[in-house]
Parts: structure tokens; C-alpha cells; sequence
């Protein structure tokens, strides 16, 4: 089983890693954590060192959980969403794990852009963790 995690390294990014161990250690799965950064003008140098950083230390945790992994920095001018979609399709995913923000009440009935486009768009399963 290919899992792929949503992970841009903030507080809930721990949540998403414990799950991905989970659902690696019960179905002898592999775990693939992604971060995606539009690139270009809008991402500075220290957020993509800043994104680096982060992913080495999820591949040092997975590692030290025994977890098979591989880590991606996605700097291909799309939106995170698109990119998550499209890595899953273009790499066999079979379940996408992403965090939900919940900002006012309302937002707790609508996902961020990105978890909804991932919810929407995805052709494999998709937790999402708050």
C-alpha cells in the first residue's frame, strides 16, 4: 500500500505522520510525504529551506518508526492540491492523508481550498485529520 502524506510540518503534521504509521504498520505500506510550493516569485528561499528541513525530519521519524518512506519537495508551479492529486495519480498512491483547518463555524462545514480540491479530486481514498 502507497500512502501519501499532505505535510507541511505545523503541529497537526505530527497527527498525519502517527496515522500514516498506523495504516504503513497494518497494511505493509510505504509512506510518501509530500509538501508542495507553487515555486517562482511567491516562495522565498527560507520557506523552501524551511520545507526541506521539515521533510528530513518526518523521513528521520519514519525511519526511526521502522516506517519504508520517501520524502518530495514539489516545486512545479501548481497549487497544492493540483500537485498532491497529480503526484497520487502519477505514482500509484492508494490513500492520501491531509489535515483540515477549522477556522469559525463555518469553516468547520468547508475544508481549506486544498483539502477540498484533494477531498474532490482524488481517485483514491482520503483521510483527513483536524
Amino acid at each position: 500500500m502507497k500512502i501519501l502524506v499532505g505535510y507541511r510540518g505545523n503541529n497537526v503534521g505530527q497527527d498525519l505522520l502517527e496515522q500514516a504509521i498506523k495504516q504503513a504498520k497494518a497494511f505493509d505500506g510505504e509512506v510518501h510525504v509530500v509538501t508542495s510550493m507553487v515555486g517562482g516569485e511567491k516562495t522565498e528561499k527560507e520557506k523552501i529551506t524551511e520545507a526541506e528541513e521539515n521533510l528530513e525530519n518526518a523521513k528521520q521519524y519514519l525511519d526511526g518508526q521502522g516506517v519504508k518512506n520517501d520524502v518530495h519537495l514539489l516545486i512545479r508551479g501548481r497549487s497544492p492540491g493540483e500537485d498532491i492529486v497529480l503526484f497520487a495519480n502519477e505514482n500509484g498512491i492508494d490513500e492520501i492523508i491531509i489535515a483540515v483547518k477549522s477556522r469559525s463555524k463555518v469553516g468547520k462545514i468547508l475544508f481549506s481550498s486544498t483539502a477540498q480540491y484533494v477531498i474532490l479530486k482524488a481517485e483514491c481514498p482520503v483521510i483527513s485529520i483536524r
